[in-house]
C-alpha cells in the first residue's frame, strides 16, 4: 500500500478508534474493541473504502503500534490515546528510572510551572527513549525533550501503567520530578 494511503487510513482508524467513534455511528465496545467487520463496513458507509488485507498491513506496518488486534483476530482497538470513556486495563508497572516527553517552547513555561496534565487524553503520555520525545515534539515545531524522574515519581506513590506498545501512563506529572534536557 502507497505511504500517502496508509498515513491517510492510519488517521482516520485514530479519528474513529480514540476520539471519535460516534461520527461513523460505531460505539466501541469493553476495553475499546470493535469488531473488524463492523469498523470496515462503518468506514465504507462513510466513503473510507478499506480492505481486510490492507487493515491488517496498517497495524503490522504501523511504526508506533498505535492499533492492535485481539487474540481471535476479529477484533480491534487503538493501543491507547483516546479521549472517549475507554479502560484499556494496561498493567500497573514499575516505570524505569527515567522516562521522556516530547513538546515544544511555546507550552514548556506552563508545563514547568504545572506539571505534565493529560489535557484531552486520559493519561499523560511518556516513552522510555529520548528519540521518541524528540520524533513527538518535532510533530508541532522544534522539540524540547523532558526528562522525568520516574523512579522518584514512583516512591512518591504516583502510579504508573505501561500500554501494549510501550507507552508508559501517569495521572500527571508534578513539576518537581521534570527538567529540561538539552
Amino acid at each position: 500500500m502507497e505511504n500517502r494511503r496508509m498515513i491517510s487510513l492510519s488517521k482516520r482508524l485514530s479519528r474513529h478508534l480514540r476520539h471519535a467513534p460516534e461520527a461513523i455511528g460505531v460505539t466501541l465496545g469493553p476495553g475499546g474493541w470493535i469488531e473488524v467487520e463492523v469498523l470496515l463496513a462503518a468506514l465504507a458507509r462513510h466513503g473510507l473504502r478499506m480492505t481486510r488485507a490492507e487493515l491488517e498491513e496498517l497495524v503490522a506496518r504501523n511504526d508506533k503500534q498505535r492499533f492492535a488486534f485481539d487474540d481471535s483476530g476479529e477484533s480491534i482497538r487503538a493501543s491507547q490515546g483516546h479521549s472517549v470513556a475507554v479502560e484499556l486495563g494496561p498493567p500497573v508497572a514499575d516505570p524505569p528510572a527515567l522516562l521522556f516527553h516530547g513538546t515544544v517552547e511555546r507550552f514548556l513555561s506552563a508545563i514547568l510551572s504545572e506539571g505534565l496534565r493529560p489535557m484531552a487524553r486520559h493519561d499523560v503520555h511518556l516513552s522510555q527513549a529520548r528519540e521518541t520525545a524528540i520524533r513527538v515534539g518535532a510533530r508541532r515545531g522544534k522539540p524540547v525533550v523532558l526528562e522525568i524522574d520516574a523512579a522518584a515519581m514512583s516512591e512518591a506513590g504516583h502510579e504508573f501503567r505501561v500500554s501494549a506498545n510501550g507507552v508508559w501512563l501517569t495521572a500527571r506529572v508534578p513539576p518537581e520530578f521534570l527538567r529540561r534536557t538539552e
